[in-house]
């Protein structure tokens, strides 16, 4: 059954750049109330108050917070107050786009005097998989995440890829998949469903901080059979699509959001290759 999201509530990690900001913006254009959990800098300060300022021109609620979404210490601040600001009904969605780890390579090469260290390889996967639990068991033990909840976690192509920079980070995300296989399990007599959105090739800040990153973006951009790069407004509109439904049988996947991108690599489907057969 489709169901409205209007008055609804949706908390977002990682909800000032890239998808999270795509997310909070289509939510919030929906009806939904945003509550938003980011970790920026002073000079971001502007631009995220500027976010929230247009969520709340859709006559929505949108509540920022600027700390580490990662800490144990901010869950036990945060948690009661998300039931105060949703008068305890709870979230309807949570979001989890943390895209904050480590690019160093596991062992040293040229430009890099030594390898990963144990603590920036138990920080990645702590802060981009291991969090999205530690969230979901302090939501649910406030009894935050009812029947019809959504939970969604942000993935990517690079579990299956080995490349220079992003070892630890594909490592995250395999256990994030995993951690969302599980999840989907224990909260399926709660009718909660738990997803993890593999976009395709997307331009946002963690992208540009990867330093393979421009081949990445031709490789990606001469692939797709839509001749474009995946934009976070595409992985928004995803999770406005699945929101509305009330069942929780679509759950415990990795679903693709990327125009076929993953399907269409060497970009022999691609009508828009200037060698394309025609």
């Amino acid at each position: 059954m489709l169901i409205p999201i209007e008055g609804t509530w949706c908390l977002i990690l990682g909800a000032s750049s890239g998808m999270g900001r795509a997310v909070a913006r289509a939510m919030a254009a929906q009806g939904a109330n945003v509550i938003g959990v980011h970790f920026d800098t002073a000079a971001h300060e502007e631009a995220t108050a500027q976010l929230v300022d247009e969520l709340r021109g859709h006559g929505v609620e949108a509540h920022f917070f600027n700390v580490n979404a990662a800490s144990p210490a901010v869950r036990a601040e945060l948690v009661p107050r998300i039931a105060e600001l949703s008068g305890g009904t709870g979230l309807h969605v949570l979001v989890h786009s943390l895209a904050f780890g480590t690019l160093v390579p596991y062992l040293p090469r040229a430009g890099w005097e030594r390898g990963i260290t144990h603590r920036q390889l138990d920080m990645t996967l702590n802060v981009m998989a291991h969090s999205l639990v530690y969230w979901v068991q302090d939501l649910v033990a406030a009894d935050l995440l009812p029947r019809g909840s959504k939970v969604y976690a942000m993935t990517s192509a690079g579990v299956t890829q080995a490349l220079p920079s992003y070892g630890a980070v594909s490592a995250a995300k395999c256990a994030l998949e995993a951690h969302v296989r599980q999840l989907a399990c224990e909260l399926a007599p709660r009718e909660v469903a738990v997803n993890a959105l593999r976009a395709g090739v997307t331009p946002t800040p963690s992208l540009a901080r990867i330093p393979e990153h421009t081949e990445f973006v031709d490789r990606a951009t001469l692939n797709n059979p839509h001749g474009r790069l995946t934009r976070p407004e595409d992985v928004a509109e995803a999770i406005v699509l699945l929101s509305r439904t009330d069942s929780s049988w679509i759950t415990g996947n990795t679903i693709g959001v990327d125009g076929a991108e993953l399907y269409a690599a060497g970009g022999a489907w691609n009508p828009h290759r200037a060698d394309a057969a025609g």
